[in-house]
């Protein structure tokens, strides 16, 4: 099977305007509010996210994290090669702030899982969300949903949903390809 665009830079940057302002119309001028990118992945959506509301929203002062979960993960001791963290970048306590979780995909619900252990290190939220650019809506494990998803797609679990950002590649792209044996 080839691998197949499921959205292109062009669909990717209207996607992320449209994210960012449905932000805007629920946390105002993000006062209480907090980003946390999930590592490594969601960062880049996440810095994306808080460009675009920062230029062509002028909203000043976003508080924005990344958040490693690595070890938080229900399945890190299952996995047979030694596993390597990236790093939480969090300068600021997450007490009573409505926390924003960015990701890629969301597929299990394991990533979102880990990530609501692990944000407790940092203060009690008053609230989470959670925003994904696309949503493989029939492979949850758990009962995880997204508050603001940009792209829903139904793929077989043999197939895998790979974001790519300009930031790490040429351009922004989002395809589904076939897994390999060895995933």
């Amino acid at each position: 099977m080839s691998d197949k665009i499921l959205l292109n830079s062009k669909k990717i940057q209207i996607i992320l305007q449209r994210l960012a302002c449905q932000l805007i119309e629920n946390h105002g001028d993000f006062s209480n509010t907090v980003l946390i990118g999930l590592q490594p992945r969601g960062t880049f959506f996440a810095e994306r996210i808080a460009e675009i509301l920062t230029k062509d929203y002028q909203i000043q002062n976003i508080k924005l994290g990344k958040l490693d979960i690595t070890f938080y993960r229900d399945d890190f001791r299952r996995r047979t090669e030694p596993l390597s963290a990236n790093s939480t970048e969090i300068n600021f306590l997450v007490e009573d702030k409505n926390v924003v979780f960015i990701d890629d995909v969301l597929y299990s619900g394991r990533s979102i899982n880990a990530a609501l252990t692990a944000i407790q290190s940092y203060g009690r939220p008053n609230e989470i969300e959670l925003m994904v650019l696309v949503d493989r809506r029939f492979s949850r494990h758990l009962p995880i949903q997204p508050d603001y998803k940009g792209a829903t797609v139904d793929v077989i679990n043999e197939e895998k949903v790979i974001v790519n950002w300009s930031n790490n590649t040429l351009s922004d792209s989002v395809y589904i390809t076939k897994r390999s044996k060895k995933q």
